[in-house]
């Protein structure tokens, strides 16, 4: 019975942020070793990774497609790749490995285009393979609480979703044409590598698949107004939503926000109550039920639910952040695997992790939101 996994890694090298985020994610339980990788399309700086990581020089590839069918090949390849490249290659990189058979863990969003991204879904299907679309926030303790809460009716029927996502680190590219103040975000304003939305793709995203994981509503349509400010793509977005059953909701992504930094809140009110979330201080959730004062749940309490606290792993009062979310994710994944491998039945709660399904929903998100604001604003199904 097989204990431990190897994985492979396209993209995120070493000045990768988000590579050594997931790298360290996917070491929190020492159930999975990078053993392969192909992390830059500069040679010096894909070698250097593969030296750091002490990786076999011959599983250290020049190219993806390489990458994916030698390691298919081999006895000992890996049992899942990561792909922690910029958008543009999501999907060549995703279907490479699929079709040669290898489960993908895949940075959001999915791809550029719905076709795209239900050929990734057709793919997969075929061929049974897990995939994972990595939207971290779900790994948070306390939001699968709230999902918790809300699945067991506890603030009842979600008629409204007021949601927010609001950076500041691009106010000083307003007005700047294709220049850029932060290099960081680069590649994120050019609609060859970041698709057809910039802050909307990068986190509207979350907005919509935190709310859909939160209270599983799906939503029906969108009309969005979209603000460039000189740039090729978006750097504001507001937008009203409507869910499949009549709810409605505001979700607002923006980078150009001055006094915020990483703010993403989730405010979701029911017939019975509200619950929020504050992404920077993740650990609580605020609670209210009618006609009751606010409760402020903390996780790492015994009052958490067995599912949500499953998930927590230091005592309460010492701050779990975006490291555990991450690795959260990535427990349920090789949790899962693990047992796919070792011919085990999944369940649904092994399944805690977002699928093609959730990187299809988001596709669809981001295309709505750009087909409305350039209509002026219409609504556009989703």
């Amino acid at each position: 019975m097989r204990k431990y996994l190897s994985y492979g890694m396209v993209g995120g090298s070493l000045n990768a942020f988000i590579g050594a985020v997931h790298r360290v994610g996917a070491a929190f339980e020492s159930i999975a070793t990078l053993s392969a990788g192909c992390f830059s399309t500069d040679s010096g700086r894909n070698r250097a990774c593969g030296e750091f990581y002490r990786l076999d020089s011959e599983r250290v590839y020049d190219d993806y497609i390489q990458m994916a069918k030698a390691e298919a090949a081999r006895a000992d390849g890996i049992d899942y790749v990561v792909i922690a490249a910029p958008n543009n290659v999501h999907y060549p990189v995703a279907k490479a490995f699929l079709e040669n058979g290898i489960p993908v863990f895949c940075e959001k969003p999915l791809c550029f285009e719905i076709a795209q991204a239900e050929e990734l879904k057709r793919i997969a299907d075929e061929k049974g393979l897990p995939f994972c679309v990595n939207y971290s926030y779900t790994g948070n303790v306390m939001v699968k609480e709230a999902r918790e809460l809300i699945r067991q009716g506890y603030i009842g029927r979600v008629i409204n979703v007021n949601a927010e996502y609001l950076q500041e680190y691009l106010v000083d590219d307003i007005g700047k044409g294709d220049q850029t103040m932060n290099t960081l975000s680069s590649w994120r304003k050019n609609p060859e590598v970041a698709g057809a939305s910039n802050c909307v793709g990068d986190i509207g995203s979350h907005i919509e698949n935190t709310v859909a994981y939160m209270t599983g509503l799906k939503l029906k349509r969108v009309t969005a107004v979209l603000d460039n400010f000189g740039q090729l793509l978006d750097l504001n977005a507001n937008m009203l939503v409507e869910f499949e059953g009549g709810a409605h909701g505001v979700f607002c992504s923006s980078q150009v926000c001055v006094g915020h930094m990483n703010g993403l809140t989730v405010r979701i009110f029911g017939t019975e109550g509200a619950i929020e979330w504050v992404q920077e201080n993740p650990n609580v959730l605020m609670v209210t039920k009618k006609g009751q004062p606010m409760q402020i749940y903390h996780r790492g309490m015994a009052y958490i639910s067995p599912k949500a606290a499953a998930f927590s792993r230091l005592p309460t009062g010492h701050p779990e952040g975006v490291y555990e979310a991450f690795a959260n994710m990535y427990t349920a994944w090789n949790r899962a695997l693990l047992k796919r491998i070792n011919g085990e039945k999944l369940t649904a709660e092994d399944l805690d992790f977002p699928n093609l399904n959730d990187g299809i929903a988001g596709v669809r998100f981001i295309q709505a939101a750009v087909k409305s604001s350039k209509a002026g604003g219409i609504w556009t199904e989703v």
